[in-house]
Parts: structure tokens; sequence; C-alpha cells
């Protein structure tokens, strides 16, 4: 056919219909994604603060010899800061003011940030002698390796979900362009 299209030129041509199915499936898919892609990107962004900030209260925590629980909260603070930090300075330099800016990093980065942070201090947590681990100790940065990966694939539909809906990061890409 001159229309470009992968229709089969006989009924039993298994080929072409083969090709039919997968071009069918693959409309499909394309459709997805994007929006897919988009909650990656954000996810990479968000754990990019997180980690940023968990390892440097971890560091700092253990450094000034703090018990584990106000090392965390240090950690997750920081995490919470250098997440929206990562948001703030694009929207920033894309003209928006400043109260304006914490906004938008506040409506996209929160729900994803929250997630990120549960899930990693709960690997920290259920992993035995994570925490007790100091920063020296291989099991510490196997933990916290673990629980950025496990962070990351337990949050990427969370975010999905909410760019779908228009909240979460899909705030942030109104300032981008």
């Amino acid at each position: 056919m001159s229309d470009g299209s992968h229709q089969a030129q006989h009924p039993l041509d298994g080929e072409d219909v083969a090709h039919r199915q997968h071009d069918a499936d693959a409309s499909t898919d394309s459709r997805d994604r994007p929006l897919t892609a988009l909650a990656v990107s954000a996810t990479l962004h968000c754990l990019t603060g997180c980690a940023i900030g968990e390892v440097l209260g971890m560091v700092i925590g253990t450094a000034l010899g703090w018990s584990n629980s106000r090392t965390v909260l240090l950690a997750i603070a920081l995490a919470f800061v250098f997440g929206y930090s990562l948001t703030i300075g694009p929207v920033l330099r894309s003209g928006v003011p400043f109260k304006q800016a914490v906004r938008v990093a506040l409506a996209a980065d929160t729900v994803s940030i929250f997630v990120m942070e549960v899930m990693d201090n709960a690997v920290m947590l259920i992993v035995p002698g994570a925490l007790a681990a100091g920063l020296t100790d291989w099991l510490f940065w196997v933990s916290l390796a673990l629980s950025f990966v496990v962070a990351f694939v337990v949050t990427v539909p969370v975010n999905r979900w909410l760019i779908a809906r228009g909240r979460g990061h899909a705030v942030v890409h109104s300032f981008h362009h």
C-alpha cells in the first residue's frame, strides 16, 4: 500500500500480521512512555536531593556522636531541604519570585520526598545493624544504597500517578518553558 501502513497483503502472511499487532501494542505503550519517563526523571531528581541530605545528615550526626534517632531526623530534614532546593533553583532562574518558587517546590516535591524518606529510612531500620554501623563500615553504605534503590522503585509509580493528574513534579514543568 502506498500509505506506508503495515497491513498484510495476504491473510495468511503471519509476519505482516505480527507487525500489525506489534504496531498496535507499541502505540498503546507509547502513550505511557512519556509519562513514565517523566516520573523516572522526577524520581531521580528527588532521589538526588534526598541522597545528598541523607548522606550529609548521617555524616554530621555520626561525626557529632548523636543518637540514631537524632541522626535520622537530621538526615530527613536535610533530605527535604536539598530536595526542595534542587527544585527552587531552576524555578527561580526561570524568573519566578522566591515566594512562588518555594510554593512550587512544596507542591512539586513534598509527596515524593515523603515517600522516598519513609522507604529509605524503613530499609535502614529493617537491615540489622545498618544504623549502628559506622561510616567506615560497608554494612552502612550497602544498606544505604539498597535503601535508595527501594525508595526509587516505590516512588516512581507515586510520581507517575501524581504527574498524570497534573500534580507533583508536573507543576514544575510549566516553569521550564
